[in-house]
C-alpha cells in the first residue's frame, strides 16, 4: 500500500500534463478508404479534405489500418481513413477515442463517405444526410430455395423466426443493435445548411440515370437530401435485395423510415460511439453521416443482377465515383467549417 501512495503523485502528475498537451479536436472527419497516396494521385474518400480543406499536418496513428491522420491546427479538424469495414471502423473510432493526444469530449464527428443508392429514393451524385441507420446485417437468414410461399423473403430478426415477428424486438439488445437514430436537430440543421447546394451534373450520370426508365426518382438531378442508411457488410445488388432493405428499414423503425442509401461501416461507427460515451470520452449527440451516392444498388428492369454485379466488380458501374467523392467534400465541408470557424458559437451548445 505504502508504494502505491508514494506513487500516486507521479501519476496525477502525468495524467495533469497528458491533459494539458492533449491535442484540441472541434470536427473529426471520418472517410472509410484512400487509394495509393493522401494527395496528388487517383483520389479515394479521404484526398478531397487533404488537399482542399486542407489537412496539411500528419500524424502517426499507430497501430490503425491507415497508419496517419490528418490535421488543421487553425481549424482543429482531424481527419482519420477507417478503413473499409465495421471491423476497421469499430476499431479505428475506439482507438482515436483511447488516444491520449486528443481531447474529444466535445468534438462533432462526421463521416463522410460513398454509398449505393435505392433508385426508389434518388440518384446517382446525391449527397444524403442519415437522419438513422439499420443494421442490415443481423439477422436470420433461410435459403432462398427454402423460404415459405407467404414470406416476402428470408430474413426474420435474431430474436424472432417470421419477417414481420410482432412485436417488433428491441433495437438494442444481447443480440446486437439494430437501429440508431442520430441526433435529429443535428442532423436537421446541417441538411437545411447545405439543402441548397448545387451538385454538379454530367452526360455520363444522365446516361446512366436514363437506364432507370422505371424510376421517376433515378432520373432527378443530384442534390443534397435527408434519407436512412443500411449498414451491411454483405455487398448485395438486385431488385429482390432492395426490396428486402426497404421492407427491413420499415420494419425496424416502425415505418418511420426511408430507405435511401446502403454502406458498410455506420452501425459499426455509431457503436463504438455509443460505447465509448459511455465512459465520457466523447458525445454521440455531435455525430453526424453524410453518404454520398456512387451507384445504383440495383440495376435497371433490362438487366440482370449477375450483369449489373459484374459490372460493379469491374468498376464500369461506378460511373459516379468521382463526383460522389467530390459531392462528401461538397457537401460536409460547408458543415465541418461552419462548426470549426465559429466554435464559440457551437463548442457548448449543439446547433439546432
Amino acid at each position: 500500500m505504502k508504494k502505491l501512495l508514494s506513487l500516486l503523485p507521479l501519476t496525477l502528475a502525468l495524467g495533469t500534463a497528458a491533459h494539458a498537451a492533449s491535442i484540441p479536436v472541434r470536427v473529426v472527419v471520418v472517410t472509410t478508404f484512400e487509394i495509393g497516396h493522401d494527395a496528388g494521385d487517383t483520389p479515394g474518400e479521404f484526398q478531397n479534405w487533404v488537399e482542399k480543406l486542407p489537412l496539411n499536418q500528419t500524424i502517426p496513428a499507430p497501430g490503425t489500418d491507415h497508419e496517419v491522420m490528418r490535421y488543421n491546427p487553425r481549424l482543429q479538424v482531424l481527419g482519420i481513413v477507417s478503413g473499409e469495414g465495421p471491423e476497421h471502423m469499430a476499431s479505428a473510432i475506439t482507438a482515436l477515442t483511447l488516444d491520449p493526444r486528443f481531447d474529444l469530449h466535445h468534438a462533432y464527428f462526421v463521416l463522410a463517405g460513398i454509398a449505393g443508392v435505392d433508385p426508389n429514393f434518388g440518384t446517382i451524385g446525391a449527397a444524403v444526410w442519415a437522419p438513422r441507420v439499420i443494421n442490415g446485417g443481423l439477422s436470420h437468414l433461410i435459403d432462398p430455395r427454402e423460404i415459405p410461399k407467404d414470406w416476402p423473403d428470408g430474413f426474420t430478426p435474431v430474436q424472432g423466426s417470421r419477417p414481420d415477428e410482432t412485436p417488433r424486438p428491441p433495437l438494442h439488445s444481447l443480440s446486437g443493435d439494430m437501429e440508431y437514430t442520430l441526433n435529429p436537430a443535428l442532423t436537421n440543421w446541417a441538411y437545411k445548411l447545405t439543402q441548397s447546394v448545387s451538385l454538379p451534373d454530367s452526360k455520363p450520370l444522365r446516361e446512366i440515370r436514363a437506364r432507370y426508365k422505371n424510376y421517376p426518382n433515378a432520373q432527378k438531378p443530384p442534390r443534397v437530401m435527408l434519407g436512412d442508411t443500411i449498414s451491411s457488410e454483405t455487398f448485395w445488388v438486385g431488385a429482390k435485395m432492395n426490396q428486402w432493405a426497404e421492407r427491413w428499414v420499415r420494419y425496424w423503425t416502425d415505418n418511420q423510415g426511408t430507405m435511401a442509401t446502403t454502406a458498410e461501416e455506420d452501425v459499426a461507427f455509431c457503436q463504438a460511439l455509443a460505447l465509448q460515451a459511455k465512459a465520457g470520452r466523447v458525445d454521440p449527440n455531435r455525430a453526424l453521416i453524410l453518404r454520398t451516392t456512387s451507384n445504383f444498388d440495383m440495376p435497371p428492369d433490362s438487366e440482370s443482377a449477375a450483369k449489373f454485379l459484374a459490372d460493379e466488380a469491374s468498376e464500369t458501374g461506378y460511373s459516379a465515383f468521382v463526383p460522389s467523392l467530390n459531392a462528401a467534400y461538397t457537401v460536409g465541408s460547408i458543415v465541418v467549417r461552419e462548426l470549426a470557424t465559429h466554435w464559440d458559437r457551437y463548442d457548448n451548445t449543439l446547433p439546432n
